[in-house]
């Protein structure tokens, strides 16, 4: 089912515990690390990279694969997806093999196949969301100016 409200996207990260993201990077300049740490550090998510080219990011094990990641660690509930949309449907199969139960496309990472594979698998499909940004917004960590303020609110500060 793809996931387009708040609603649903927010129950999708209550009901997480395990996210495997597909194409996460050790460089620190890159978003895919910015999430990675973010995810680790203040989320209620246990993230693990998947990356075939690295070892670890910040002591994290990088498995090279999905089905490397589900050998050992199980069903992810959700894959979290970095990769160019070109990528994307062969990351979808892949997802489906391990058995994962939701997928997530990053900003800009859209593809028709992808979704659609992913959607009629039974997966739970959220599409150009950032994962960082939707769990800070549920959490108090993401203010209109983007800030964290530790309170998500529609009223003005009165001074």
């Amino acid at each position: 089912m793809i996931l387009e409200t708040p609603t649903q996207r927010r129950a999708l990260l209550d009901r997480s515990h395990t996210v495997a993201m597909v194409g996460a990077s050790a460089n620190h300049t890159r978003p895919s690390y910015f999430v990675f740490s973010y995810l680790r550090t203040r989320a209620k998510l246990d993230v693990v990279p998947i990356n075939p080219t690295i070892a670890a990011i910040d002591g994290v094990r990088a498995f090279p694969s999905l089905a490397a990641y589900a050998a050992e660690r199980g069903a992810p509930d959700i894959v979290d997806v970095f990769r160019k949309p070109d990528e994307t449907p062969q990351v979808v199969r892949e997802a489906i093999a391990a058995g994962a139960k939701a997928i997530w496309f990053q900003y800009g990472v859209i593809n028709d196949e992808a979704i659609r594979l992913a959607d009629e698998a039974g997966l739970d499909v959220v599409v150009d969301r950032c994962i960082k940004v939707e769990s800070a917004r549920f959490d108090g960590g993401l203010a209109v100016a983007g800030m964290n303020t530790g309170v998500l609110s529609a009223r003005r500060r009165i001074r």
